[in-house]
């Protein structure tokens, strides 16, 4: 138990070591890369399955990358202290129409808000503290957390994509 414990301990040391030496301008590289990539699942999900869903308990297409533009908003202004540009708790999955060309516009306009927030930061901007709730992280952990999310519940689309016969892009990690 002790070797556990001891190796978790230097994987989260490791984890937080790595994610202190990203620079912002790696961290604006890595968001711009994550809207063209978020653009080409959009782009592959053809129209008539924006309201889609895999099945029904769970969120239509549109539904899925409406909720990451939403999550983008609430973690970069978190972490960055902009304020949102959608105002206190307005919700774009809650409020713009599921049809791919306004589902497209509010996602990548959420990429869009990432991007600039981030590039007015400071490098030492991202090692200061930061609270989510009752959480603390620094702001540089906070965005590591909001690409983490866009990336996962991009991925959750990829089965939406091949559900309706279309062919999802191909990894773009660089």
């Amino acid at each position: 138990m002790k070797k556990l414990s001891f190796l978790l301990a230097v994987m989260v040391f490791a984890c937080t070591s790595v994610f202190a030496q990203i620079t912002k301008d790696q961290t604006v590289a890595e968001w711009t890369r994550a809207k063209a990539y978020t653009k080409a699942y959009l782009d592959a999900m053809p129209a008539d399955g924006y309201g889609f869903k895999a099945t029904p308990e769970v969120r239509s297409f549109a539904g899925q990358m409406l909720h990451l533009a939403d999550a983008n908003y609430f973690f970069i202004s978190t972490a960055t202290g902009k304020p949102s540009p959608l105002g206190k708790d307005v919700s774009v999955e809650k409020t713009i129409a599921q049809t791919k060309e306004a589902t497209t516009k509010a996602v990548l306009d959420s990429y869009d808000f990432a991007i600039a927030s981030i590039q007015a930061m400071t490098d030492a901007q991202f090692k200061e503290e930061v609270a989510m709730g009752k959480m603390k992280s620094t702001r540089g952990l906070l965005l590591a957390k909001a690409f983490e999310h866009q990336t996962h519940h991009r991925g959750q689309t990829t089965i939406y994509i091949r559900l309706k016969g279309a062919t999802p892009p191909n990894e773009m990690l660089f």
